[in-house]
């Protein structure tokens, strides 16, 4: 593992991860949470303040990076909630079939790589009554800002850490076979038109 990978790359998506616009996209979905909880791409913890605590049993932690794990230790010290820490990548999910009550995704998608294997596992994991709840960004319907994001992408996902400016996160969920109950879309107030397009909502199996 890289310097830049450990040490430099954690702290600038903390950064990025948590201005005033995506705090305010993460409040919308975060409290809608309950029972167990897989969040898919916990970063540096930032959604932990965000659980309602009276509604979540406790919340498994999945994150493949060791830099991003150990930037999210002071916030999973210091939660109100149960955190269980899972060190595997998204498409390897290591919990039983149907064993979880909301699978919670913010900010991920643009980043795994096999994205399809990944919601593949999700929708194993979650119980037939069960919610996932999103939070993304991804790709914009306007085609000038589409193109602009095409050819940004490659630059941008070399220094990003794999994170894609231009995916379709609609599509994709409901490409793992999830349906989706809500969803609200619209470009974020205070970011770049190709990185502040977002994806809110809820879905089912």
């Amino acid at each position: 593992m890289s310097i830049y990978s450990e040490k430099i790359l954690p702290h600038l998506i903390n950064c990025a991860c948590s201005t005033k616009d995506v705090m305010h996209m993460r409040e919308k979905v975060v409290p809608q949470a309950y029972g167990r909880v897989l969040e898919v791409g916990m970063g540096s913890g930032i959604n932990f303040p965000l659980y309602d605590m009276t509604k979540v049993e406790f919340v498994w932690g999945l994150e493949p990076s060791a830099g991003m794990r150990k930037k999210a230790q002071k916030n999973i010290d210091n939660a109100s909630i149960e955190v269980r820490t899972i060190d595997s990548p998204g498409e390897e999910i290591p919990l039983d079939d149907e064993s979880v009550d909301t699978v919670l995704l913010t900010y991920t998608l643009c980043t795994i790589p096999d994205w399809q294997t990944a919601l593949r596992q999700m929708y194993r994991v979650l119980k037939p009554e069960g919610k996932l709840l999103f939070c993304e960004h991804g790709l914009a319907p306007d085609s000038q800002v589409r193109k602009w994001q095409d050819r940004l992408n490659p630059i941008w996902k070399h220094v990003a850490g794999g994170c894609n400016m231009n995916r379709p996160i609609r599509n994709q969920i409901e490409h793992g076979g999830f349906k989706v109950e809500e969803i609200e879309t619209d470009y974020e107030k205070n970011s770049p038109r190709v990185l502040g397009y977002t994806f809110v909502g809820k879905a089912c199996k």
